[in-house]
């Protein structure tokens, strides 16, 4: 095994959380290595407007799906390769509200975040700008939104305008939705121009993402990226500080020794990560002496409406998510479940239409199959994104199988609580509402999920929680674990905003505690 020299910061990961540590720790002088699994892709060159081929941006390594209701763990709870999956997403960009940091006292479910929307609100706002946010004027649900750097987009879809018929018609408020996507030119990225794969990188890099942001930073301030290199092991020294990562790359293992660890590596690969880095010292894995690395994994429900219009819709047109309605967000307060939900417009291209009328009714096939397919142009799609709660048996744990490098695959447990259920179902009857309000026929009502939370939650008890507010671990203090791992609940908003505002605070910690000689 080769060894490198020793530096200040190791880096797991380069998605959205790994590339704004790597860009502000290397900014403040400090030796930073990001290690990420995937290459390292540029959208011009290597990015396609074809859903088949960007299902390279997905992490598509074996994985074990369990439960009553077992997840998909690719496309959009996935990504490999720099960037992430932050590459692959539709770039709606939302905060999360008050209630969602204390659930539990707002509403008796689930349990409160170590900090307040007041924490995040500061990252929130310098990042809306510098993600270079498109919005609305006037953003209807305050404080959540507003006074963004660019312009809302126009020349909506025609999805997008049935979506705003139905809110107006149902009494709903709605809105062009907050997109990290231009709207008018950026040095020297163009704006959109509509041409509905957003989800599949974009191409022509109108959307912003890691990879025209945070990583080019990184790398100018000296930032090294070692890709297609996986990641094995975090080693443990004898006085229980994290010392290094053990990776592998064309075959062969190396050691990179660290003064400090970053693990931005999401969901599932987090805690597996730490499982798999067991010594006889942490014979249950490592900054697990809560027992709960691995456990509350969550995700959003995504739920499709596919509704039939008299006329062509063509929704493969412009972002899948150009308009929304947060006003049903905390509905479960006046009524028979808790927390909510939130509704988009949501464009479906071809291949994922059929592949949810597959997933959702497996024995669809043959003339059937083509004769739905064919009436793809008259279809509109409306989506709910809603919150479903933690739960101490959705879990990652390590299966006896092993992959391509001899490491044990990971398993995840998931089903869904009465109280997720309910909100499904409450979403499904709005969602039928507002097609019906825009005119059109609510035909099928197919069942997704979106985005994966928790595994390593945050928290102020080391017995109730892996890592405090920051990301540091309490049980080795120069190890970090910073992204949606660390996530208390799964609030209804998309998280990457979220995602994006913690990595912020934890550098400026990191940055803070090293100055203070707290951590070395």
């Amino acid at each position: 095994m080769s060894k490198t020299k020793i530096i200040d910061v190791c880096i797991v990961g380069a998605g959205a959380s790994g590339s704004v540590i790597a860009s502000e720790l290397s900014k403040k002088g400090l030796s930073v290595v990001c290690i990420e699994a995937g290459p390292k892709r540029l959208p011009v060159n290597d990015f396609a407007s074809d859903e088949l081929e960007m299902e390279k941006l997905f992490w598509n390594d074996p994985r074990i799906s369990l439960g009553n209701d077992p997840l998909d763990l690719a496309r959009s709870t996935s990504g490999k390769g720099v960037g992430g999956s932050a590459v692959h997403y539709t770039a709606q960009l939302l905060r999360f509200h008050h209630s969602d940091f204390r659930a539990y006292t707002f509403e008796g479910v689930g349990e409160d975040w170590p900090i307040s929307y007041e924490t995040l609100q500061p990252y929130y706002e310098k990042l809306e700008k510098e993600l270079l946010l498109s919005g609305p004027i006037d953003f209807p649900w305050k404080p959540y939104g507003g006074k963004y750097p660019y312009p809302p987009h126009h020349d909506l879809s025609n999805n997008t305008l049935k979506f705003r018929e139905g809110c107006e018609s149902a009494g709903l408020q709605h809105s062009v939705s907050p997109l990290a996507i231009l709207s008018a030119p950026h040095e020297h990225r163009a704006p959109c121009t509509n041409r509905g794969f957003c989800e599949e990188g974009c191409m022509p890099d109108a959307k912003t993402t890691p990879l025209n942001t945070f990583i080019p930073k990184a790398i100018k301030y000296g930032t090294k990226i070692i890709t297609d290199a996986m990641v094995s092991r975090i080693d443990v020294d004898p006085n229980g500080k994290a010392c290094g990562v053990e990776y592998i790359k064309n075959n062969e293992t190396h050691f990179q020794e660290a003064r400090l660890v970053v693990l931005a590596t999401y969901a599932v690969e987090t805690p597996r990560l730490l499982l798999q880095s067991a010594n006889s010292n942490y014979p249950d894995g490592i900054a697990n002496s809560s027992g709960l690395v691995g456990k509350y994994i969550m995700t959003n429900l995504n739920d499709k409406m596919i509704i039939k219009f008299d006329e062509e819709i063509r929704m493969y047109r412009g972002n899948p998510v150009q308009a929304l309605t947060l006003d049903p967000y905390e509905y479960g307060k006046t009524s028979n479940y808790a927390r909510g939900f939130i509704m988009n417009s949501y464009g479906l291209r071809p291949m994922r239409l059929a592949s949810l009328f597959f997933e959702n009714e497996p024995s669809l096939y043959g003339e059937e199959f083509r004769s739905r397919m064919l009436d793809y142009n008259y279809y509109g799609s409306f989506a709910m994104l809603g919150e479903t709660l933690p739960q101490k048996e959705n879990c990652v744990t390590l299966s006896e199988k092993k992959d391509e490098h001899g490491l044990p695959i990971p398993k995840v447990q998931h089903s869904y609580g009465e109280n997720d259920i309910k909100i499904r179902e409450a979403a499904r009857e709005l969602l039928s509402q507002i097609g019906q309000a825009a005119g059109g026929k609510p035909l099928y009502h197919l069942k997704a999920h979106a985005h994966l939370m928790g595994g390593c939650r945050m928290g102020t008890d080391p017995t109730n929680s892996v890592v405090n507010s920051y990301g540091q671990s309490h049980d080795i203090p120069n190890l970090f674990i910073v992204g949606t791992p660390t996530f208390v609940t799964a609030p209804s908003a998309n998280p990457t905003l979220t995602v994006y505002a913690l990595a912020l605070r934890s550098s400026e910690f990191i940055l803070e505690e090293l100055k203070l000689q707290n951590i070395s």
